[in-house]
């Protein structure tokens, strides 16, 4: 689950972000800005599988993995009416995620789970913080990857990052 300071560091920096113009409600939806983020995911997505099936780079298997989430989770932000721009794009669709994201992903992991509303609950919260929280390894792991010492540490790590990417695109994938 996300810490409490985390979602706050959050919400401040999401307000400066809008106030700076980093990123922004847009007034008019445009189709090819949503269409070209769900082609570069899926796009993404294949090349990670086929790094990592063809074991021809596991250090880019995992940036890739990393770039569909980044994708998807711009078409989401893009679907809620939010544009991110081209500086600190990265930690801006992060902290967007949290704030914009975060509870629409747990209503809609709350529909799978209906039987059991208390339960789902917490396991819903979780849940969506542990497919954010993933976004955030993957963006630090793609940081500092480079300097594992093994291929075989390296292709576990690979492995890891396209399994999130995987789970996050089809969590992400509902809220379109």
């Amino acid at each position: 689950m996300f810490e409490k300071e985390r979602i706050r560091e959050a919400e401040r920096n999401v307000k400066s972000y809008l106030e700076d113009n980093l990123l922004w409600k847009y007034s008019e939806f445009r189709t090819e800005i949503l269409e070209t983020y769900l082609r570069n995911y899926q796009e993404s997505l294949n090349v990670a599988q086929k790094l990592f099936a063809q074991n021809w780079s596991s250090l880019w298997a995992v940036v890739i993995s990393y770039y569909s989430m980044y994708y998807i989770a711009n078409a989401v932000l893009y679907k809620f009416g939010y544009k991110v721009g081209s500086k600190i794009s990265h930690k801006i669709t992060s902290d967007a995620l949290i704030i914009f994201v975060r509870n629409k992903l747990k209503e809609s992991l709350l529909k799978d789970f209906e039987e059991a509303k208390e339960e789902a609950l917490e396991i819903v919260g979780r849940k969506a913080d542990e497919v954010l929280l993933n976004y955030e390894r993957e963006l630090e792991k793609r940081s500092s990857f480079q300097y594992q010492s093994t291929e075989e540490i390296k292709r576990n790590k690979a492995e890891t990052s396209l399994e999130r990417a995987k789970t996050f695109i089809f969590e992400m994938k509902k809220l379109l």
